[in-house]
């Protein structure tokens, strides 16, 4: 679980299809390329959150998470979607347990996380059980999962300094 992971930090490389975990730098993440964001996050129940994303100007809480295929929407993000949104689609989704649960699907309009701003983000959104374990559920929220991560090079994650570093794309020549 997430407890094992502190004091360590995550490197999901897509370049190079690796993902390692090392102990955790003082001073937080080293060696990043000037174009790389940082930004700055905050623990919730020892999940890191970020908490300077919005959705057309409200505050949305955004919690990494690299163990989901999908990124996925709490409903109060739901409700706020719907007044611009009209086609959601009906999705199923399956957990590592095989539990299924039933959501509205659709992609949302303009995210920004800090500097990165994320067009058309695909979301499910559902009443799932990790927003109300984080008392994430009355707050519009997003679980940001491996679909939304993967359109960077690379996503580093330390966990004692609570900073994601964001590697953007190469701009093709």
């Amino acid at each position: 679980g997430l407890d094992s992971l502190q004091g360590h930090a995550v490197s999901i490389d897509f370049d190079q299809q690796r993902m390692a975990v090392t102990k955790s730098r003082r001073g937080g993440l080293v060696g990043s390329d000037p174009a790389d964001i940082v930004v700055q996050a905050k623990s919730l129940h020892g999940q890191l959150v970020v908490t300077d994303a919005f959705y057309r100007g409200v505050r949305v809480r955004v919690v990494l998470d690299t163990g989901s295929v999908v990124s996925m929407g709490n409903l109060a993000l739901r409700a706020k979607v719907a007044r611009r949104q009209s086609a959601f689609r009906q999705i199923t989704l399956s957990s590592v347990t095989g539990d299924t649960l039933t959501g509205a699907y659709a992609q949302i309009g303009e995210v920004s996380m800090g500097a990165v701003i994320f067009q058309n983000l695909p979301v499910a959104f559902a009443d799932a059980a990790p927003f109300r374990q984080l008392g994430l559920n009355d707050k519009p929220a997003i679980l940001l999962g491996m679909d939304a991560l993967k359109q960077f090079r690379r996503v580093d994650i330390d966990f004692a300094s609570r900073q994601v570093r964001l590697a953007l794309p190469r701009t093709p020549r």
